[in-house]
């Protein structure tokens, strides 16, 4: 299970809308030098995008919560987001080719089964209902537990550890 700090910022019946919690390895992202990661935020702009994930442990606005998305699911996603856009573009200009001495049209029958491609991983792939939520529950995100869980547990592990041998 992937995870990642997120924040309650909406909630409907068992779906609450969220915000990633941005967080950096080396902390320079707000100064001038550094790895270039503050330059490209500047540049491009930091925007936090809303999403929505399944609330089974009844989060509340403005929690701060651990939120989890199946490994296998976003690399099947990933494979497939890869692989039929490509398909779609070798097949389609390679057809296009047969039919066609011009090429442009070749050129043109090569986006064509891009965009298709792309198109068809969206569409079909995933697939979304009226509410945008995915249809299969492998591709849906799904808060696992509050943030404050993870702070409790990280003070309990500084705890002394005491061995007792029972004979």
């Amino acid at each position: 299970m992937i995870e990642e700090y997120a924040i309650v910022t909406g909630r409907v019946d068992g779906q609450a809308t969220l915000e990633l919690e941005r967080r950096t390895a080396c902390g320079l992202c707000g100064q001038k030098r550094g790895c270039g990661n503050a330059t490209w935020g500047k540049l491009l702009g930091h925007d936090s995008h809303a999403f929505t994930a399944d609330n089974p442990v009844n989060a509340k606005v403005g929690d701060s919560v651990v939120v989890g998305i199946n490994e296998k699911a976003v690399l099947n996603s990933t494979f497939f987001l890869y692989v039929v856009p490509l398909t779609g573009l070798l097949v389609s200009t390679l057809v296009a080719d047969y039919f066609f001495s011009n090429q442009f049209y070749v050129m043109l029958g090569a986006a064509l089964g891009l965009i298709l491609g792309f198109l068809w991983v969206k569409g079909h792939l995933i697939g979304r209902d009226q509410s945008g939520l995915a249809y299969s529950q492998a591709y849906r995100a799904v808060i696992l537990r509050f943030a404050d869980d993870d702070a409790r547990l990280e003070n309990c592990s500084t705890a002394p550890n005491i061995n007792i041998d029972i004979k």
